[in-house]
């Protein structure tokens, strides 16, 4: 009994330490600092307070993860897994989500779109996390990130990240940053109580370029109802005055930039319209009403490609181009070889002839893809603008056109001077009776004109699909503008196609913020119709004997 008693009390005392350990345990826990993963798991929280605490928490670990979880909460794509509970960043499409983990950033795999639920913020916290994120960004090697972290502060600076920007201000190397970082000290100081750090501020502000110094500007030199100033103070007005103007004159140059490539960039479309009706306008003298209908067919191949490649958009848009050309430039050489062939020498013929064939195309395709217009997909290199300054962007889809039309016209211009078809191609658009004695075979290059002619139209529909919707009618709209582009140039010339293009470009720009866009391009007409009573030719009017008479 006493060996019973004495293992009893033994087993009693071991328990004791069991939960005492136990005990001791939880409470260590329960006071020590949260893990990473943790904080993470809080963002799950319904409670927008408890959710902003796990954000300011984030921020405090030395983690990689803590930028990628963050920009993924600021743009959408954070997720909890409704079965586990675990936190992941998904990409979404067609009602199927790829997620990772968000802590560790391991592939998990393809879920449905029930099985996850996003995690929401407020503009508050959104406001709070660009904030966090770029003050992380500050400590940044790369200074693109650095540069792109005191922009996203300038928005909504507050005292404490001016302390910071002015530690940074003191290290930083790169001129850009530190023009971004004068911007806003600059700025700064306009609001400062001290006259002389005020009259300082302005003074720098004149070598700026910012729209939130314009405005600010512009505020000084209000007036009330009265018509008193709102600063009382003359020296101030002055000052802001002289910074305003400066401003201003910068502000119009890049407007005129700005139009120049606008201008620019609606020249390359219609030069890329016009080409391919300029050679067989040139070579055959055939007035082709099918020639936007080519434009149409490029365009959609271009959404064909897309619906082959969902999966590489960019890749797709490549391989229109040659793809394209080969559709546009065979449906060409049939439309050649079935019809325009029987009606060389009559023009009236010709016109109608094409008309109705244009009509039966936009008749097929809206048989085929209905008449809905499709949306072609912009790659993402194509997609966003290129922000020199507050004052000027310029939008990537539209230079790559500019590029791209450059590109297209030296190849074309390449295909004419160095190759057998180019120089039968010349031949016969001098003089296509004396070609024809030589031995040349003019329906074969009239038919292999006319696909090339025809090719490039398709090739100019896949860069008409990144600025415009792809519909049956797409052609018709740059139908006119082509041939008065070809017109002006100069029947048959290339150079006068290009030149023509965007002169017309820059013209429509230039008058449509003064007339609109309907009432310039009669502006731009009424000036062809005058243009062409003293240059019937054009530009550049075409040369050789069938050109002279």
């Amino acid at each position: 009994m006493k060996y019973l008693m004495t293992h009893l009390i033994r087993f009693f005392f071991v328990i004791l330490m069991i939960f005492n350990f136990v005990g001791i345990t939880v409470a260590q826990e329960e006071g020590a600092e949260p893990t990473f993963s943790a904080t993470v798991s809080e963002l799950k929280v319904r409670s927008l307070s408890q959710k902003g605490k796990a954000i300011e928490q984030l921020v405090l670990f030395i983690n990689p993860q803590r930028i990628v979880i963050l920009q993924a909460l600021l743009d959408g794509y954070l997720f909890e897994v409704r079965d586990s509970g675990q936190v992941v960043i998904a990409e979404g499409k067609d009602e199927k989500y790829t997620i990772v983990g968000a802590v560790n950033n391991n592939n998990i795999g393809l879920v449905d779109s029930s099985a996850i639920k996003k995690i929401k913020i407020n503009n508050r916290l959104r406001s709070r996390v660009r904030s966090l994120i770029a003050n992380i960004q500050l400590n940044s090697a790369d200074a693109e990130l650095r540069l792109q972290a005191v922009k996203i502060l300038n928005k909504s600076i507050t005292q404490d990240d001016l302390k910071t920007l002015k530690i940074l201000a003191e290290s930083e190397k790169d001129s850009d940053v530190l023009e971004a970082l004068e911007l806003i000290f600059a700025l700064d100081d306009m609001d400062n109580s001290d006259r002389a750090i005020r009259i300082k501020g302005l003074e720098a502000l004149k070598q700026k370029t910012s729209l939130t110094a314009v405005y600010k500007l512009q505020a000084i030199l209000e007036k009330d109802s009265e018509g008193k100033f709102l600063e009382p103070d003359a020296e101030i007005r002055k000052h802001a005055k002289s910074a305003l103007v400066k401003m201003q004159s910068r502000l119009n140059a890049y407007q005129v930039a700005q139009t120049v490539f606008y201008g620019l960039s609606l020249g390359a479309v219609l030069v890329l319209a016009a080409i391919g009706l300029a050679i067989t306008f040139g070579v055959m003298g055939v007035i082709n009403m099918a020639h936007g209908e080519m434009m149409m067919l490029g365009a959609y191949t271009t959404y064909v490609m897309q619906l082959i490649m969902p999966n590489h958009i960019g890749l797709s848009v490549i391989l229109a181009i040659p793809a394209a050309f080969m559709v546009s430039g065979i449906v060409g050489i049939g439309i050649e070889r079935g019809i325009i062939r029987h009606l060389y020498g009559r023009p009236l013929e010709t016109l109608l002839a094409t008309f109705g064939v244009s009509l039966v195309l936009q008749q097929a395709v809206r048989s085929i893809f209905s008449p809905l217009n499709r949306s072609v997909i912009t790659p993402e290199f194509m997609s966003g603008s290129w922000q020199i300054n507050e004052f000027l962007s310029l939008t990537w889809n539209r230079l790559y056109i500019l590029f791209f039309c450059l590109l297209v016209f030296a190849i074309l211009l390449q295909i004419l001077k160095r190759t057998k078809l180019g120089l039968e191609v010349r031949a016969v658009s001098q003089n296509r009776n004396m070609a024809k004695a030589m031995g040349i075979p003019t329906d074969r290059v009239d038919a292999m004109t006319f696909g090339l002619g025809s090719g490039v139209a398709g090739v100019a529909g896949v860069a008409l699909s990144q600025i415009t919707n792809v519909g049956p009618n797409l052609g018709q709209a740059y139908i006119v503008d082509s041939f008065m582009v070809v017109v002006f140039g100069g029947v048959g010339n290339l150079w006068g196609t290009l030149v023509a293009g965007f002169s017309l470009g820059i013209a429509n720009k230039v008058l449509e913020p003064y007339a609109g866009a309907v009432l310039a391009k009669i502006l731009v007409l009424v000036f062809i119709i005058l243009f062409i009573q003293k240059r019937p030719r054009g530009l550049f009017p075409q040369k050789g004997r069938a050109a002279e008479s």
